[in-house]
């Protein structure tokens, strides 16, 4: 398969705009999932664990599914950034989705999610397979090492945090607690930070338009909802801590 540039160009340009879009619209409203879903009989909900799993899944299969029907093979430097990029949604598909205590989501959240995974999974990948050209010295490139570095940090904050807001809650439990230690201690959207410091990383380990406007739609869209957890923690507790940021720490 040849280099679809121009169609790779589109889906960034688009991917900027909406995630912009997006912001604005969650900043007058909350995305109805998790906390912000009010359960009732007239929506169509998908459990917790099937619901993740099922939406995670395209990003980390497509790119495998790539991989394995391009023939070609591959150079370091684009084996290593897919597998940056397949190890985080590894994570989310295969141990996230199976541990996690959530709430069930609306049917139509999962399947936007589902067509946002599959089409930015192929863009991804499609960019790193068939369009990228990263040669022996990038594997010796700052932006790479320091990218490495960058997204490393990132996925380890939000998989701790993670684990913390798992354990918020006793089996049976149902009402909502302070999260407290790792990165918590400074921001209310400490799995957010993890996961847009994750992709910032990512970015500039491949140093491409593709990967940074991925990163720029994740600020955009878990960005506000820190802020709507934040907004919340500070509603309904009254000894909520006032020096935590919502998402940045020490900024906002």
């Amino acid at each position: 398969m040849h280099c679809h540039g121009s169609l790779v160009t589109a889906y960034c340009c688009v991917l900027i705009a909406g995630g912009v879009g997006f912001s604005f619209r969650q900043a007058r409203r909350q995305t109805p999932y998790g906390r912000y879903a009010a359960l009732s009989a007239s929506r169509r909900w998908v459990p917790a664990k099937p619901a993740w799993f099922f939406q995670e899944l395209p990003s980390f299969l497509v790119p495998m599914l790539m991989c394995w029907g391009t023939g070609a093979k591959l150079r370091l430097g684009e084996t290593l950034l897919l597998c940056l990029f397949c190890g985080h949604y590894f994570q989310r598909t295969f141990v996230y989705s199976l541990l996690t205590k959530g709430r069930p989501s609306p049917l139509r959240i999962v399947l936007s999610a589902l067509i946002f995974c599959s089409v930015n999974g192929f863009v991804q990948s499609h960019y790193l397979l068939h369009c990228a050209a990263y040669g022996d010295a990038w594997l010796t490139d700052w932006r790479l090492l320091l990218g490495l570095i960058v997204f490393s940090i990132g996925m380890g904050i939000n998989v701790h945090s993670d684990y913390i807001l798992r354990n918020l809650r006793k089996p049976g439990e149902l009402h909502y607690a302070i999260p407290k230690g790792g990165m918590f201690e400074y921001v209310s959207g400490a799995n957010f930070l993890g996961e847009i410091i994750e992709w910032f990383g990512f970015a500039v380990a491949a140093w491409s338009v593709p990967a940074l406007s991925f990163a720029v739609f994740t600020l955009c869209s878990i960005g506000p909802r820190a802020y709507h957890h934040h907004r919340f923690y500070l509603k309904f507790f009254s000894d909520y801590p006032q020096s935590r940021k919502a998402v940045i720490p020490f900024l906002f």
